[in-house]
């Protein structure tokens, strides 16, 4: 009986997977570990105009025995500020609502539910809360942070890339900036020096008009 449940999710997990392939879900990448089709790893890349924006964010579901009759445990592992790490979530779409699944939602329907729920501010047991601003530092920081996960780099080569020229693309925006900052630090002493040099010329040519005009009346005055 147990493996012909294995079988059926095995069989199920598959379709979904050739699914998932012709039909991608938006801003999410999925990927069943070679050796264990139960256990699927999910990469989420930030939406635009959202705190995440910018950021990838590895996850992995944990499928039963029973799937598609049973859901699946949910799982996000780089820190987000949305959820808390290595921490079953508490959706409609995971094991905690078992009473809520329906047998005929797919992968996709999980990674499009999860997606949902990310980008939404309700609390859930599994969810935290934190600033937009503190989110959109872990945004920035999970590209390094995803690079040093072995697993991530082993099942998402193409994304690793993306994440590197990203890297590439960053240092370089932030030299041009700090190149930038130092010009204008050495431009403004510059500036303010020839400004106070003009007015000490000002100064001076002041003094010597005042002279010559004293000279000027003194020589008159005795000439009378």
């Amino acid at each position: 009986m147990s493996n012909r449940k294995h079988n059926s999710a095995t069989a199920r997990l598959k379709q979904d997977y050739l699914r998932l392939k012709k039909d991608p879900v938006p801003y999410v990448t999925a990927e069943p570990l070679p050796s264990n089709i139960l256990e699927w790893h999910y990469v989420v890349c930030g939406p635009e105009k959202t705190p995440y924006e910018g950021g990838y964010y590895h996850g992995k579901l944990i499928f039963p025995r029973e799937f598609p009759f049973q859901p699946p445990s949910i799982y996000m592992i780089t820190p987000s500020g949305r959820f808390k790490t290595n921490t079953r979530l508490c959706l409609s779409i995971s094991d905690f609502h078992p009473d809520t699944w329906n047998p005929a939602w797919s992968v996709s329907t999980i990674l499009t539910g999860l997606l949902s729920f990310m980008i939404e501010k309700v609390p859930t047991l599994g969810s935290i809360e934190t600033t937009d601003y503190d989110k959109r530092q872990l945004a920035y920081q999970s590209l390094e942070f995803n690079l040093k996960n072995k697993q991530f780099c082993e099942l998402f080569p193409e994304i690793v890339t993306e994440i590197q020229a990203e890297i590439v693309k960053r240092s370089t925006n932030q030299k041009a900036n700090d190149c930038q900052n130092q010009r204008q630090d050495s431009t403004e002493p510059s500036s303010f020096q020839a400004c106070l040099t003009n007015i000490i010329v000002l100064i001076g040519f002041a003094a010597f008009a005042f002279t010559v005009k004293y000279v000027m009346k003194t020589t008159y005055t005795d000439s009378e």
